[in-house]
């Protein structure tokens, strides 16, 4: 049995994606469960697997069998919308679907170093290759994704460093598209409190107010924090039930000591309290590319606290 194209299936579920990436399940070998760095919040539906398909690695979400009929259309709608949103370099590749019989499955390209913000703690533990000028070279992709997604009228709503993945070159893809995509089929607001994501909210967010698409920007700034830091969550002494407060009396996220001037401007531009008042898309990408050009490449960031995970969970807000 082979995957079908899209206009043999049901009128009521959502379009599959075009037929060159229907996958049979026998493609794949080597099969193996991904565990995650840490779960903030279970999903039943949809786990995660190694694989290796056509001698590439990558990486499957498969659907429970016993999902729902709606859970199969969400399913299979996410995969569409990843199909129609098109390639771009700083996106992970969609690299086949297996769509007309359980379990059903999607499968992206793996990046080697997997999620960015569990390669920043390795850095911490065995200093990496990341420098100054990597931390402007791999926020220029991430901003140029962002940039794709943005033209295509869509907003992230999770920039943050476990929503990046990394390969072995070190370039970086932004991932985690499926806020974007429910964002987009929901009629009813999807910005609700996102227990994930409370200490990366723009304050609009915060407040309960809807999303914008320059409330990734302040999300994106945040980002490039968590880079400087080798993965410290922001306003670690900040509750987050407290940050909105915090944020109104004008206070911003403090200088770390290994920030050069450059980086910290960006990430205050980023950061405004306004969303008018905060960089657009194209002057960010141009001063990220401008930063790249005179910052340091030779020393290698490193930052001396190790990991305390429990810590962190508690500073992060989950």
């Amino acid at each position: 049995m082979t995957a079908q194209p899209h206009h043999d299936m049901q009128n009521s579920s959502p379009a599959v994606p075009q037929q060159t990436t229907g996958r049979h399940p026998d493609l794949f070998q080597l099969v193996s469960p991904l565990p995650l760095t840490f779960s903030v919040k279970a999903d039943n539906t949809v786990t995660l697997h190694r694989a290796v398909m056509d001698r590439q690695p990558v990486v499957l979400r498969v659907l429970k069998e016993s999902a729902s009929a709606k859970e199969c259309q969400s399913f299979l709608g996410f995969a569409h919308f990843l199909s129609e949103l098109g390639p771009h370099p700083s996106l992970p590749k969609l690299l086949g679907v297996v769509s007309v019989r359980t379990p059903l499955m999607i499968a992206v390209e793996e990046l080697e170093h997997r999620d960015l913000l569990s390669f920043l703690w390795r850095c911490r533990q065995a200093p990496c290759d990341v420098t100054e000028r990597q931390i402007f070279t791999m926020g220029a992709q991430i901003a140029s994704a962002l940039e794709y997604l943005h033209s295509k009228n869509y907003i992230h709503g999770h920039v943050k460093a476990r929503s990046v993945l990394v390969g072995r070159d070190l370039s970086v893809k932004l991932w985690d598209l499926g806020p974007a995509y429910h964002r987009k089929m929901s009629a009813a607001s999807m910005d609700v409190e996102d227990i994930e994501m409370r200490k990366w909210q723009a304050p609009e967010a915060l407040a309960r107010q809807p999303l914008q698409q320059s409330s990734d920007i302040w999300s994106f700034g945040i980002l490039l924090y968590e880079m400087v830091t080798l993965g410290e969550p922001p306003f670690p002494n900040i509750m987050a039930s407290e940050l909105l407060q915090h944020l109104q009396r004008v206070n911003t996220l403090k200088r770390p000591p290994n920030c050069c001037n450059t980086l910290y401007s960006i990430i205050k531009s980023c950061c405004q309290w306004k969303p008018k008042d905060r960089v657009s898309l194209a002057e960010l990408i141009r001063k990220l590319q401008s930063g790249e050009r005179s910052a340091n490449d030779q020393a290698v960031l490193q930052v001396s606290e190790p990991l305390d995970i429990e810590k962190y969970m508690r500073e992060a807000g989950y």
